[in-house]
């Protein structure tokens, strides 16, 4: 377990040194944080199939810091990992476009090294911490073309996730008040012994709007639609494809199932604001002209699949729901990264103002329409075989109404997408795009990786690959409060 500090403390370390040693060095930027995220994804890789607890400093749970590794913990790190390594390959020639790649790596992982402090921490308050790192780095990265409307974009996304920090807070304090204690473990068996009163109810109301916020599901997702198209695209990858996940998937699952405990009424909430995401998201999406901006309510949308196969409460929901977790930090990173390319070469995010790129742009069009065709859950791409098992938990758990809207809106995500396949790349080139290249190879190479991975994580349906990356996830859900509890502190 003696690799888990080097996920937090590999990027940090990096991330405060590439400003210090590459302003004489042009090109190290690129490459110290390239190999940073490689590494990371090697790391994530080898712990594959572990568990088990770092204490820091050698002190035992409740009294020290713990980070702890199970199975969602490593399925979080390697999305992080993937996705990470993807956009760094990408920026290599795409931040180009703006200044000073040295603060944009340093911002980059200190934002990596936020998300894997949350992934892994044991710790309510460091929870918190690790979120406000990772947060307070990527309203920076929104904010870094420091034109009008990323500056007006990061603004709304500050005031917005630091309300959502505020509730976070706000119920971290409630559960130490009740509990006296900010070991996940321990407050979740010291509730287990006192039960349930209204300030721990209170303090769950608390997490849900403050990580709801942070996830960006219905009625919470003012600041998604202005933030990522306004973000540079490696950015809106990072945080369409991983940092609403960590900061606000992961965290709530994980206190609401592993901390808390989940009840029916708890389950049912999850899953009418995942439906309410679902159709909201796809039905604002339809009408955009703004390719960034289309892919961002789509966003919304797919987290209301992942929220919705959660709150079922099975195993086939659970699997279902990490499983298009994973599947949708890798089609929807791929998405963005195809509209980066599109915005470097043809200049334009408009929709109405492409045509033809399919000639232009032959890597571009492609990955694109692996991504799309994956988006919209067509066989046999990864996403198809996600939404199959959200359908068919919701029907043998006789929730056919969720099932109908599921369906509902991956038509409806098919038709969006096959909109921005005819008119950016199906439709007559126009005259002022006759002169559009393909991507430079760094940002092809990253766009491959993703568009292989579209098809290849099909296989993770698969019942070997299955038990060794997606079950130990959902055993982790399912274990409950008491099981994490045990597995942290023992009997």
């Amino acid at each position: 377990m003696s690799i888990l500090p080097l996920f937090i403390a590999v990027p940090l370390g990096i991330g405060f040194l590439i400003p210090l040693a590459s302003r004489r060095f042009k090109a190290l930027p690129d490459i110290l944080g390239n190999l940073t995220t490689f590494c990371l994804l090697v790391m994530s890789l080898s712990i594959i199939g572990s568990k088990g607890i770092y204490k820091i400093g050698g002190w035992l749970a409740p009294v020290g810091i713990n980070l702890v590794v199970d199975g969602l913990s490593i399925l979080m790190l390697i999305i992080i990992a993937i996705v990470s390594f993807c956009s760094t390959l990408f920026s290599i020639r795409y931040m180009e476009l703006y200044t000073s790649k040295l603060r944009y790596y340093s911002l980059f992982l200190l934002m990596v090294a936020g998300m894997n402090g949350v992934v892994l921490t044991g710790d309510m308050f460091n929870l918190y911490v690790f979120l406000e790192i990772a947060s307070v780095a990527s309203y920076a990265l929104v904010a870094f073309g420091c034109e009008h409307e990323e500056l007006e974009a990061a603004f709304k996304y500050l005031v917005l996730g630091c309300i959502a920090s505020c509730f976070i807070l706000l119920g971290v304090a409630l559960l130490y008040g009740c509990t006296g204690s900010l070991n996940m473990a321990h407050v979740s068996r010291l509730l287990a012994e006192s039960g349930v009163n209204p300030s721990v109810i209170f303090a769950l109301v608390c997490f849900l709007i403050g990580f709801g916020l942070k996830a960006a599901f219905v009625p919470f997702h003012a600041w998604l639609p202005d933030a990522h198209p306004s973000a540079p695209a490696p950015i809106s990858a990072m945080l369409s494809g991983v940092l609403i996940k960590v900061l606000g998937v992961y965290a709530l699952i994980r206190i609401a199932f592993n901390v808390l405990g989940v009840n029916q009424a708890l389950l049912s909430v999850f899953m009418g604001l995942g439906a309410i995401s679902m159709i909201a998201g796809v039905f604002l999406a339809i009408g955009q002209w703004d390719l960034k901006r289309l892919l961002a309510y789509h966003s919304i949308s797919q987290i209301g699949y992942v929220i919705l196969g959660i709150g079922i409460g099975s195993p086939l929901g659970i699997l279902g729901g990490l499983f298009h977790l994973f599947n949708h930090s890798i089609f929807k990173s791929l998405l963005f990264l195809n509209s980066g390319s599109i915005v470097y070469s043809a200049g334009t995010r408009d929709l109405q103002k492409m045509g033809g790129l399919k000639e232009k742009m032959p890597i571009t069009a492609a990955t694109s329409m692996i991504a799309s065709m994956s988006i919209a859950g067509i066989p046999p791409f990864n996403g198809f075989w996600s939404k199959l098992l959200i359908i068919t938990a919701c029907v043998k758990a006789g929730y056919f109404g969720y099932a109908f809207l599921a369906v509902l809106a991956s038509i409806l995500t098919l038709a969006s997408f096959m909109k921005v396949q005819k008119y950016a790349f199906f439709e007559n080139l126009p005259n002022a795009l006759k002169k559009v290249k393909e991507s430079p190879k760094t940002m092809c190479f990253s766009m491959l990786i993703l568009a292989v991975l579209c098809i290849l994580t099909a296989g993770l349906i698969l019942p070997q690959a299955k038990s060794l990356i997606l079950s130990p996830a959902v055993d982790a859900l399912r274990q409950g409060a008491a099981g994490y509890a045990k597995f942290i502190l023992g009997t």
